[in-house]
């Protein structure tokens, strides 16, 4: 067995000879086992218990096991003690979430504060078969049914090459005990149910069903590496930033607005799963992307939203954006001068006198605008496009929905929405930006003077 162990942490590159890692120990056969083989193949280990104080007695049985397990190895031992039900309760979560969710966060707490490289946990065969049959059981994708990885990030599970028969078997021969939890025999949650019922009479079907299904489980891991080269070639298609170059990466997916081009996802065997692949990690469900795979050859306009991002369809893309978090602020412009609106955007006012003889022109710079100063009552504000505004472009007698000029120029619902507008203490419409003036302040050979106001 521990020649097996020694060849799987080598192979799939879980552990070094010169680091420390910590060992969640329960006081069960598999996390034992787990212990004493670590130390025994030369690892640097140090031993964690959790007294979740649920099974009274029972629970301090195992945290004095535990003590005297490490005293008698010697081996560092940390304990930590939680009220699971009042976080359960508190958290509105199960007790087995809460119990994971205290565990995992000390034991990531405790890894960080004496530098360990990882937690090794006492997972073993029967464990992923579990894992794999709850799934499938509840509605899974591809990964769902590869099982538990031998490493998830800090988290290791050197023990998944031997199944718990070795384990029990390796623990008689060197005559060490163990604890058992009582809850584990009764059949109350979905994986005792599988552990002691279903699996059991699969293996009345076929003996050797756990490495079978783990078998199984191999191979669809060996597609789901053809399936991932598939989808990275996909992605690096589909999606195009909507102001930078940023190479195409799942980091930069959940921070910068993108467009994904629809002809791609139509064109790609499962435009479903591209989508899954893409949108998943930003938060929008399962629901909401079939819903989408039905948009994509319909109309534009539809919106979806997820906690972190809100995603439209516009003339042949998705595109995709950052949700704000805050309310988009205005600038008020209490004079002439140059005001800093934000890190992209900051503008200039200057005014100057006009005579009659001045050569009164509109600028043909989309940054630069010449408007009649006379006309124009300080302060100005900045601001975003809202409902309802309304506005006189220039050349035009009768005023306009911003919504509507907006729509004409093919402007986006988030172009729309990110539109800057510039006016003054009236709450008229002077400029928009970068695009049109009011036509009620633009020059004529009337104007005494000129207030130019110009994007930096």
């Amino acid at each position: 067995m521990l020649n097996k162990i020694k060849r799987f942490i080598v192979s799939e590159h879980l552990l070094r000879v010169d680091a420390l890692y910590l060992v969640a120990l329960s006081g069960g056969a598999d996390s034992v086992a787990l212990l004493l083989c670590l130390k025994e193949l030369g690892y640097c280990v140090e031993a964690v218990h959790c007294n979740f104080h649920l099974r009274g007695e029972e629970s301090l049985r195992d945290e004095q096991f535990c003590e005297d397990l490490c005293q008698r190895e010697n081996i560092p031992l940390h304990k930590a003690h939680f009220d699971t039900q009042s976080y359960a309760d508190l958290h509105k979560v199960s007790i087995e979430m809460a119990a994971r969710e205290l565990r995992y966060r000390y034991f990531f707490q405790l890894k960080e504060a004496l530098g360990a490289d990882g937690v090794c946990v006492g997972h073993h065969k029967e464990d992923s078969v579990e894992t794999i049959l709850i799934n499938l059981v509840r509605g899974t994708g591809l990964s769902g049914l590869m099982g538990i990885r031998p490493r998830n990030h800090d988290v290791i599970r050197p023990l998944l090459c031997v199944t718990r028969q070795e384990i029990e078997d390796y623990l008689r021969q060197q005559a060490v005990s163990f604890v058992t939890d009582s809850t584990n025999l009764i059949d109350d949650v979905v994986r005792n149910k599988i552990r002691l019922n279903v699996l059991p009479q699969l293996s009345e079907i076929n003996p050797s069903v756990t490495d079978a299904i783990l078998t199984t489980s191999n191979h669809l891991s060996e597609v789901d590496a053809i399936v991932q080269e598939s989808l990275k070639t996909a992605l690096g298609k589909a999606v195009s930033f909507i102001n930078s170059a940023t190479q195409v990466s799942s980091k930069s997916l959940s921070s910068e607005p993108f467009q994904l081009d629809l002809s791609v996802v139509r064109a790609f065997p499962s435009p479903s799963y591209l989508l899954f692949y893409i949108l998943k990690p930003l938060g929008f469900s399962s629901s909401q992307i079939a819903e989408m795979v039905s948009h994509l050859d319909g109309q534009t306009g539809q919106l979806w939203y997820s906690p972190s991002h809100e995603i439209t369809h516009d003339r042949g893309v998705f595109m995709v954006l950052p949700r704000e978090e805050a309310e988009p602020r205005q600038l008020v412009i209490p004079e002439t001068g140059r005001y800093v609106y934000d890190e992209q955007l900051s503008l200039r006012l200057t005014e100057q006198a006009l005579t009659p003889s001045s050569n009164v022109s509109f600028s043909k710079v989309p940054t630069v605008v010449d408007l009649d100063a006379s006309s124009i009552r300080f302060p100005l504000t900045l601001r975003r496009v809202a409902e309802g505004d309304r506005f006189t472009p220039l050349g035009m007698r009768g005023t306009q929905l911003m919504s509507d000029f907006l729509t004409n120029l093919k402007r986006n619902r988030f172009e729309k929405r990110n539109q800057l507008v510039l006016l003054d203490a009236t709450g008229t419409i002077l400029w928009v930006l970068g695009l049109r003036i009011n036509d009620r302040f633009k020059l004529t050979p009337q104007s005494t003077s000129c207030l130019q106001i110009e994007i930096l």
